[in-house]
């Protein structure tokens, strides 16, 4: 029996974590979960993104998957704790699951306002390099430009080269892209930052860390169509998520809507 993966996110920004873990696996199903009622995360308050992360462990649990995938760097930051203390199987996470390869001396991150004020990054980057300096940089503009689809307005152009500006003229040698959302706009963000720049996503390394629980090396091709053992839901707005969902993943999936409760398995 494949593994059944549980991967959520506030919105589409988790699709390039899902990406990432199909480029390097196929024996797998998952549920992806968008909790796109309550989207962005990134500039709610701390307890209630833990409040959250409760429910969505709790839902998770009743839809008994085989590990959970934490595609959301603002839940990661704040809500880790919770959701390894609440759920049932093995929990793999974005942050944990690069630090310890970073190398260069002086880092870059980008990410939402909590994800920056929580420091998860810079606590997880020097934990493994003591000394290296890291700046973290909010960018509260991205997520919601990104989910309205204008990922080629001048606007979102405008902001990219606003919040790589204070990273370039520090010399940082990498950069993070400490949201899952961010990877999506990486041909914008290449093209302002010069090829001498290490860009991060730490995605590629989380889809390292499911190999031994998903049995890498897998050469095999189960799936007549990508993303055919998806299962997509979300909490609102299944019609716009799948429109927008088909611009990332090449596919427009099937969509259904749920509510997330902490205390019944409600699908």
């Amino acid at each position: 029996m494949r593994p059944l993966l549980g991967i959520f996110d506030s919105g589409l920004g988790g699709l390039s974590v899902l990406k990432k873990i199909q480029e390097r696996h196929t024996k797998f199903k998952a549920i992806y979960l968008a909790d796109s009622a309550r989207i962005p995360y990134g500039s709610k308050d701390p307890s209630e993104i833990r409040n959250i992360a409760f429910e969505i462990v709790q839902w998770f649990n009743c839809q008994e998957v085989s590990a959970l995938v934490v595609a959301c760097n603002t839940t990661n930051s704040l809500a880790i704790d919770v959701l390894k203390r609440f759920s049932k199987v093995p929990v793999f996470d974005l942050i944990g699951s690069f630090s310890e390869i970073i190398n260069e001396s002086k880092i870059g991150v980008l990410a939402t306002p909590l994800t920056v004020s929580s420091k998860a990054y810079t606590s997880h980057i020097k934990f493994y390099n003591p000394l290296s300096l890291v700046l973290e940089e909010e960018c509260p503009e991205f997520v919601p430009i990104i989910e309205n689809g204008d990922t080629g307005s001048k606007e979102l152009l405008e902001a990219v080269e606003t919040h790589l500006a204070p990273l370039l003229k520090a010399e940082v040698q990498a950069i993070v892209l400490g949201c899952s959302h961010y990877p999506i706009i990486m041909p914008i963000i290449k093209k302002l930052v010069p090829s001498s720049i290490r860009l991060i996503d730490p995605a590629v390394f989380l889809s390292k860390r499911l190999d031994t629980f998903l049995s890498y090396p897998d050469q095999s091709n189960e799936s007549t169509k990508p993303f055919a053992d998806i299962r997509f839901c979300v909490t609102s707005d299944p019609s716009s998520f799948s429109l927008k969902a088909d611009n990332i993943l090449g596919v427009k999936p099937e969509v259904e809507v749920i509510s997330l409760c902490p205390t019944s398995c409600v699908s």
